[in-house]
């Protein structure tokens, strides 16, 4: 079974920002758009900003590893060059971390780089990569 794009619509504060930071920081595709909303193509997957002040940015967190994790949150797992590529791109582009690039549960099962930040409307992503894909659901 191959894997098929997931469909994930989010509310964000205001539609110009937010389109600008997923556009030009983190590189997604636009699709199509209204005043209201935008698709992007965030690596291969439709992600839908929606205007809706009021929801967006809602973040409590756990402790994962030491570190206190927001959620909600959302993101992708990339191979590690790709991981790697955009954690350099996030720091070029002075973007503040919740969570700094790091490898989490080192010499673990599961292990992972994993980094955590904000959106300009407060929605945590988180991407990570593995050494070893095969860790995704390991126990």
């Amino acid at each position: 079974m191959s894997i098929r794009p997931f469909h994930l619509a989010i509310p964000v504060r205001e539609i110009i920002e937010t389109r600008t930071f997923y556009r030009d920081t983190l590189g997604c595709l636009e699709g199509r758009s209204s005043n209201h909303w935008v698709d992007m193509n965030l690596y291969g997957h439709q992600l839908v900003l929606h205007v809706s002040p009021a929801k967006a940015g809602e973040v409590s967190s756990n402790p994962v590893d030491g570190h206190d994790v927001p959620v909600p949150h959302f993101g992708v797992v990339l191979t590690m060059e790709d991981w790697e590529a955009l954690a350099q791109r996030l720091r070029d582009a002075r973007v503040a971390f919740v969570i700094d690039p790091y490898v989490r549960f080192k010499g673990q099962v599961g292990e992972q780089a994993t980094m955590f930040f904000l959106d300009p409307s407060g929605n945590a992503l988180e991407f990570k990569a593995f050494q070893d894909d095969s860790q995704l659901f390991a126990k």
